[in-house]
């Protein structure tokens, strides 16, 4: 029997393999929460210790935000699955990719900064350049497909 591959194929594993990412991803946010708090831009971080004040966009704490992402993660990776949903919430990944660019800039200026070691400096200086073949990833599902002519 001859099998042909079509485009349509290669979106479906393309966006099963990237939902089996963001679905791992997400599952690491709840069992080492540790690994994305460093992540999370102090400006977005709400203070209960009263040790700082608390600016307009720390509605969360720190901890929070990892647990939101986290869920935001499993669902798009679920969202994925979904054809009908997936050119839109692809889409949604990609703004979330990008969005979580700010994180990874913070971590690699705190990680050179005064207080900084050489194991996060390692870390977060191969944590930022992985966003943006996600981000084309994820864009690449949300494009548009393009018929022959």
């Amino acid at each position: 029997m001859h099998f042909r591959w079509s485009p349509r194929a290669t979106t479906t594993l393309s966006a099963a393999a990237l939902s089996g990412l963001l679905l791992a991803s997400a599952a690491k946010h709840f069992r080492d929460p540790d690994f994305f708090g460093p992540v999370v831009p102090d400006i977005l971080c709400r203070d209960d210790s009263g040790s700082r004040p608390n600016g307009p966009l720390a509605v969360l704490s720190r901890e929070e935000w990892v647990a939101l992402s986290g869920l935001l993660e499993a669902g798009a990776a679920v969202g994925l699955l979904v054809p009908p949903a997936r050119r839109t919430v692809a889409g949604c990944v990609a703004a979330m990719f990008t969005a979580f660019l700010a994180g990874h800039l913070d971590a690699l200026r705190k990680a050179y900064g005064p207080g900084g070691t050489p194991a996060q400096r390692r870390l977060h200086t191969l944590r930022l350049p992985l966003q943006a073949p996600l981000i084309g990833w994820a864009w690449s599902l949300a494009r548009p497909k393009r018929r022959p002519r």
